[in-house]
C-alpha cells in the first residue's frame, strides 16, 4: 500500500535528521498525523488516540508507536520493518492511571535516550498538554526543546510524485465545484447541496477516485458570508441569496482547495463590485508570481490592488497546503502576509484565498498554485468569476 517510494521516504528522513542535527536534537517524536504519514506512509484514522513516531539521529528507521489495535495499519501501510512497529496495550487508551506516554517514556529510557536532547510537536493538534506532563515526568534527566513544524518545513518542496497527487486532487475539486454550482437552486436544501459536494470528493473520477478531505465542505449563505467558516444548515436557498463554497479536492491525503462565491438571481452592486476587486487582485497576484521573491512582496502585491479600491483586508491571503489530516489542509510553514520572508521556490504549492468579508455579506474566490521555474501553474480549472444562477457561461 505504499504511495511513494521507499527511497523517496529515505530521504526525507534524511532531510529531517539534517534539521534536527542543526538544533541539537538527538530524538524527535512526531505525533502530527501528517507527519507520520509523510515519513512513513502511515494512513489511518487512528488520531483520535495518541500515537507517534520516534526519530533517532543515529538510527536508520524511526518507530511507530501506537494502539494495539493499529498495529495492522502500520504493518500494511508503512514502508518500517515489524521491529520498529512497537504497539501499546489498550489498557493505556483513556485511562486515568497510566498514559501512551508512559510507554514511550519506557522505551526511550530501554534504549538509553532518556539523557538526551528530545524534541516535540508542542503546538501540533494531537500533542496534549497531558502528553508533555508525562513525558516530562518520565523522563526527568532529559533535556526538552520544541520541535513543531521541524517536519512540516521539510514537506514545503514537494517531490514530483507529490504534485501529481495534488494535480489528482484538483481535478477532484473541480468535479466538486461544478456539482455545487448545478445543485444550488432557490428551494434546495443547503445539506443536499453539501451531499453532492461530498459524493463527488469521495467519487472522484473515472480515472481516480478520492480521499476524505481534513475540512468538510464550508457554505455559509446569505448575510452569514460575512462569516468564512460556516458549514450548512438544513435551510433552502432564496433569491438573491450570495453563496461561499470552500472546499478541496483530496487523494492520498494530498489536497488541492479552491474557493468561488455564487449567487441566486442578480448580485447587489456591492457584491459585483467587491468580487470585481478580488478577481483583479487575485489576476494580478497570480501573475506576479516567481522563484526567488518572499511571501511578503507577493503580498504586497494584492493589497496594492485591493487598497486602490479602498478594500483592506487584515488576515493573510494564502499559506501553503498539500498532506494533511482534520482539522487543516494548511502545512503550517508560510504564509502569504507582510513579515513572512520565505521564498519561493519551485513545487512549493499555496492554497491563495482573497477573501473579502464585510459586516453583511461577504466574497470568496481562490486559486490553488504550484511555484515553477517561471511563475506559476494553476491546479484547478474553474471559472474565475462571480458565479450567477443561473449562468450559460457554465452551462
Amino acid at each position: 500500500m505504499l504511495t511513494f517510494p521507499i527511497s523517496e521516504f529515505k530521504e526525507r528522513l534524511t532531510k529531517t535528521k539534517q534539521r534536527m542535527a542543526d538544533s541539537g536534537i538527538d530524538v524527535l517524536l512526531v505525533t502530527d498525523p501528517a507527519n507520520m504519514n509523510y515519513l512513513t506512509g502511515y494512513d489511518a484514522w487512528s488520531f483520535y488516540v495518541h500515537q507517534l513516531l520516534i526519530v533517532m539521529i543515529d538510527e536508520e528507521q524511526p518507530i511507530w508507536v501506537g494502539r494495539g489495535q493499529d498495529e495492522s495499519a502500520a504493518i500494511h501501510t508503512t514502508w518500517l520493518e515489524a521491529d520498529h512497529i512497537l504497539p501499546y496495550a489498550d489498557n493505556y487508551v483513556q485511562s486515568t492511571v497510566r498514559h501512551p506516554m508512559d510507554f514511550v517514556c519506557d522505551l526511550l529510557k530501554e534504549r538509553k535516550r532518556d539523557k538526551q536532547t528530545i524534541a516535540v510537536e508542542l503546538d501540533a493538534y494531537y500533542f496534549t498538554a497531558k502528553c508533555y506532563m508525562r513525558l516530562t515526568e518520565g523522563l526527568p534527566n532529559a533535556t526538552f526543546k520544541d520541535g513543531t513544524n521541524m517536519v512540516n518545513w521539510v514537506r514545503i518542496i514537494k517531490s514530483d510524485k507529490e504534485i501529481e497527487y495534488i494535480k489528482h486532487a484538483a481535478k477532484i475539486a473541480e468535479k466538486a465545484m461544478q456539482v455545487a454550482f448545478d445543485t444550488i437552486n432557490e428551494g434546495v436544501r443547503e445539506c443536499d447541496v453539501v451531499a453532492g459536494i461530498a459524493h463527488a470528493q469521495i467519487s472522484g473520477t473515472e480515472d481516480f477516485g478520492g480521499d476524505y478531505p481534513a475540512i468538510v465542505p464550508l457554505l455559509p449563505t446569505g448575510e452569514k458570508t460575512s462569516a468564512c467558516h460556516l458549514t450548512w444548515t438544513d435551510e433552502r436557498f432564496k433569491q438573491g441569496d450570495p453563496v461561499i463554497i470552500e472546499l478541496a479536492g483530496c487523494y492520498k491525503r494530498y489536497h488541492s482547495p479552491i474557493a468561488r462565491t455564487a449567487i441566486i438571481g442578480m448580485p447587489t452592486e456591492e457584491m459585483q463590485f467587491v468580487s470585481d476587486v478580488v478577481i483583479e487582485g487575485i489576476n494580478t497576484t497570480l501573475d506576479a508570481v516567481r522563484p526567488g521573491m518572499t511571501c511578503e512582496e507577493l503580498e504586497l502585491v494584492w493589497r496594492k490592488v485591493i487598497e486602490k479600491s479602498g478594500i483592506k483586508k487584515e488576515s493573510r491571503m494564502g499559506y501553503s497546503m498539500g498532506l494533511n489530516y482534520p482539522p487543516d489542509w494548511g502545512e503550517h510553514t508560510a504564509s502569504l502576509r507582510p513579515g513572512d520572508r520565505t521564498i519561493l521556490q519551485p513545487n512549493m504549492t499555496f492554497h491563495l484565498i482573497p477573501g473579502i468579508w464585510m459586516e453583511n455579506m461577504g466574497v470568496e474566490i481562490s486559486e490553488s498554485f504550484r511555484v515553477t521555474e517561471t511563475g506559476c501553474d494553476i491546479l484547478a480549472d474553474f471559472p474565475r468569476e462571480l458565479l450567477v444562477k443561473p449562468n450559460i457561461r457554465l452551462a
